[in-house]
């Protein structure tokens, strides 16, 4: 895990991140809290948002009645889809309570969806449940992969799927690198870390998956951080509580607006991949 000596991370911090951002995340990400996918490079935003879902639900096999289980839903965008286009039964999960109270007022599809806020090691969830069980960009924030995957495991059917996608680190980065981005991003993001897809493969095959897959998106969804940066710079020119916000010492979590500009140039530099990877339950 990925933490520098005086930061430690922890789910009330993460969740903090996102109630105090909320405002913020929805003007310059969207519904969707995640990267999106530019294939073509003439995708709008919410196309390329999109992309994204539509890899994780293929590679889920997701169809009609599938039982999904989406770890770190964010504001319900994702699972909205997966219910209305694909007809799956989704139950997501959050840490954060607006984000929860959006999900719920704006992507509940009734028979379809289900939102709560729960601590993924604390999930209550039953055991052999699920068909698919995803996770988009929510491991950066998990502590202990290890016992986050055999969670995976536990709650997913016989012959179910396991579908990740995650903030990565390119292996083995030097030092300068590691204290600059790798560590920085993971201070600044309040998450448990950016680590190498080789820490990835290792859990999820200990935790008893098979038929790991991976593939680095990186080149077709870097495209998000200087769309996200164009953003937050045009609403400090032209939103007053942006600059109230950003020029406010009490709050903590202005510095992501500088992280916005450190992610950008990991991936320019190489220093951050961007995984997708699925595995399969016996």
């Amino acid at each position: 895990m990925s933490t520098t000596p005086d930061y430690v991370p922890t789910i009330d911090g993460a969740a903090s991140h996102y109630d105090d951002l909320d405002q913020f995340y929805r003007e310059i990400w969207g519904e969707h809290v995640h990267h999106g996918v530019w294939f073509t490079g003439k995708e709008s935003d919410t196309e390329a948002a999109e992309n994204l879902v539509k890899i994780v639900a293929e590679l889920g096999h997701t169809g009609e009645g599938t039982d999904v289980c989406d770890i770190g839903c964010g504001y319900g965008a994702a699972a909205k889809i997966l219910a209305q286009r694909y007809g799956a039964h989704v139950t997501g999960m959050t840490i954060s309570s607006v984000q929860l109270a959006y999900a719920q007022a704006n992507n509940h599809v009734p028979g379809k969806t289900t939102f709560m806020v729960r601590d993924w090691y604390e999930n209550q969830l039953p055991a052999n449940h699920f068909d698919v069980v995803q996770t988009v960009e929510s491991l950066e924030h998990m502590p202990d992969l290890p016992t986050f995957f055999r969670e995976c495991y536990r709650v997913m059917k016989p012959g179910g799927r396991l579908v990740a996608t995650a903030w990565m680190s390119c292996e083995n980065p030097d030092p300068v690198a590691k204290r600059h981005f790798i560590d920085a991003i993971t201070r600044e993001a309040q998450i448990a870390g950016v680590r190498p897809e080789s820490e990835f493969r290792a859990a999820t095959e200990a935790a008893g998956f098979v038929n790991y897959q991976f593939k680095d998106y990186a080149p077709l969804v870097k495209h998000t951080w200087p769309l996200c940066a164009l953003r937050t710079v045009k609403g400090l020119l032209t939103k007053p509580h942006y600059r109230s916000f950003l020029f406010s010492s009490r709050n903590p979590n202005r510095i992501f607006a500088l992280t916005l500009f450190r992610i950008w140039l990991a991936y320019e530099l190489g220093i951050q991949r961007y995984g997708i990877f699925s595995a399969e339950k016996h």
